[in-house]
């Protein structure tokens, strides 16, 4: 058994890898990148360490040219500047439309592309990390089980019956991920999940305010973050 992992190098899809590490085997294991336009590569550069701390295969794809058109806010073509709000908080003001940082389709995309990556190498399964806080209230519609149960379908049937699509975490609140992650001795202080590309995480967009409370539900502190930005959180 051989699986093809989607990796971007954050919290969800380094949980994911190590999950399918500890299922088959660092030699059994692929991680795919995907460079889609975004405004940073930081998340990027974080894949290429975890991979190499692995030990795992890395693959890298360039999707960048499929969203010219889009105004997500995440993309460099792009104007909006990214929310710095919850998700909940968003949504609240998008009317049950996906959130400006919603790269269009991008999981669908991923998946197809990756299906094709995955039989080329005789892999006969592709996780990706999604979970249900992503898909909660249509943020992310293509991290929802709906999806994740049609993609897979639609692979295995376009396959023919040959790949699947596992989410191990779809059913999962994100404090659920990093608890197994922990237990999986995930090395979190490699990984990048900030919408922005600096030195340090900005602590405020919709990703580092999901990942800090996922950390702390655990009881423990997100290792990216810095004594002087812990003490401005409890503030």
């Amino acid at each position: 058994m051989k699986a093809l992992v989607l990796f971007s190098g954050g919290v969800d899809s380094t949980t994911a890898l190590a999950s399918a590490i500890d299922k088959y085997g660092a030699d059994q294991v692929i991680a795919l990148s995907v460079s889609y336009g975004q405004k940073h590569d930081r998340e990027l550069d974080s894949a290429r360490r975890i991979a190499a701390y692995y030990g795992v295969e890395p693959r890298y794809l360039d999707l960048a040219g499929i969203f010219e058109g889009s105004d997500c806010s995440l993309l460099s073509s792009s104007d909006k500047k990214i929310p710095k709000e919850s998700y909940k908080e968003q949504l609240d003001k998008t009317n049950g439309k996906p959130v400006s940082t919603y790269v269009p389709f991008r999981n669908g995309l991923f998946i197809s592309c990756a299906a094709s990556v995955a039989l080329s190498n005789g892999c006969t399964e592709i996780w990706y990390g999604a979970h249900s806080d992503d898909a909660a209230g249509n943020a992310y519609p293509d991290c929802s089980s709906e999806f994740n149960d049609a993609i897979n379908r639609a692979v295995f049937i376009g396959s023919g019956e040959q790949l699947r699509v596992v989410a191990p975490f779809v059913g999962l609140k994100k404090a659920q991920v990093v608890e197994r992650g922990l237990k999986l001795k995930v090395p979190y202080e490699l990984t990048w999940s900030c919408y922005e590309g600096g030195d340090k995480p900005c602590g405020c967009c919709g990703t580092c305010l999901d990942r800090i409370n996922a950390f702390r539900a655990n009881g423990v502190e997100d290792p990216l973050l810095s004594a002087e930005d812990r003490l401005q959180k409890e503030l």
